[in-house]
């Protein structure tokens, strides 16, 4: 579903061609395939990055494979635009790192950060808008993890756990909005209604469906993350608000909508609200527009060899939040970011 998405974006995106596709499943080859039918296709990446031909790399594969594929496209030198999370766990994240060292161009698709709502709402928190940060919350009300190839999403060996695989979009935007760095993190949350009736090959999935997350920064802000994946019968999926010393911005999507109030001048129910749109945008899919804008931007960063805006480093953080908050579901207590970093934890443990 994911590489179909890239390749509409990529098509609707000036100076960019698909030349070539991969991917071991035959049937998600031949849907690619219909899109770009001259394309030459590939089942496996190893002979893909052996035949050459390509500029850049688009992964998104399932969240397990992340690092082995990236390794070995980082060894053959090769910009890549890899499908969050960066990888399931905290020690394969450095791994890349590592591997990538000074010189590779990794971008994490960290997207929801160009949601035009919401990339509204970083450009007022960023120009000062509601002063220093003291507070982020964060509502995302949704629908059940789909249906995936070979149902890898069913379970957390394979995702890193939702807490991973799905938030580290939200804990990417607090770490962004913030502009700090995790100190802690406390979570709540349980599978109690998703999936409980499906069975793999003997396995019940194991992904939790609904969570509270808080996380303390070291600039003495915190955040709050409301997730709920069987609440699709809603107005907007996420919510995002902003509070500072000076007033509150939030953004609504996907109502595209940037509400702000300052104190002294605005009281309840009296805000300016704006609808916020991009005419930038050549292809809106699955994201209202924010792959397309992070593809042009992708495309931007290898043709001048710039820094990645969401590279390893935000990669990394992501994942090692939501590593921390699966950590604390699983054991019922705070759990220090420094004990993740330090452990490289991460990995198969239940919810």
């Amino acid at each position: 579903m994911m590489g179909v998405e890239h390749i509409h974006n990529l098509l609707a995106l000036d100076g960019a061609e698909v030349v070539a596709l991969c991917d071991p499943d035959p049937g998600s080859l031949g849907t690619a395939a219909t899109l770009v039918p001259n394309a030459v296709q590939f089942s496996d990446h190893h002979s893909m990055l052996e035949a050459g031909g390509c500029d850049a790399l688009v992964v998104a594969t399932p969240n397990m494979t992340h690092v082995n594929v990236l390794l070995d496209v980082i060894e053959a030198g090769l910009p890549v635009l890899v499908e969050k999370p960066l990888c399931t766990t905290v020690s394969d994240c450095r791994r890349v790192i590592e591997a990538a060292g000074s010189d590779a161009v990794v971008w994490v698709g960290l997207e929801y950060r160009y949601m035009p709502a919401i990339a509204s709402l970083i450009d007022s928190v960023m120009a000062g808008t509601v002063g220093p940060i003291r507070m982020v919350a964060i509502r995302e009300h949704r629908f059940p993890f789909l249906e995936k190839v070979g149902d890898w999403n069913r379970f957390k060996a394979n995702t890193g756990g939702t807490l991973v695989e799905k938030c580290c979009h939200f804990f990417d935007l607090m770490n962004l909005i913030t502009g700090a760095r995790p100190l802690r993190v406390m979570a709540s949350g349980a599978q109690d209604v998703n999936h409980l009736d499906e069975e793999y090959q003997g396995r019940v999935p194991d992904v939790i469906d609904n969570a509270y997350v808080i996380v303390d920064f070291d600039s003495g802000a915190r955040a709050v993350l409301d997730l709920c994946m069987f609440a699709e019968a809603t107005r907007n999926q996420e919510e995002v608000s902003v509070v500072g010393d000076l007033g509150k911005v939030e953004a609504l999507v996907p109502e595209s909508v940037l509400r702000t109030g300052i104190r002294g001048k605005h009281g309840i129910g009296d805000i300016q609200e704006v609808h916020v749109q991009d005419s930038g945008i050549g292809y809106q899919g699955l994201h209202h527009g924010s792959s397309f804008v992070e593809h042009k931007r992708f495309r931007r960063t290898v043709l001048e060899m710039m820094r990645p805006e969401s590279g390893l480093e935000e990669g990394l953080w992501s994942v090692a939040v939501g590593v921390a908050a699966q950590l604390s579901i699983q054991e019922n207590r705070f759990v220090e970011i420094d004990e993740v970093m330090a452990n490289g934890l991460g990995g198969t443990e239940g919810d």
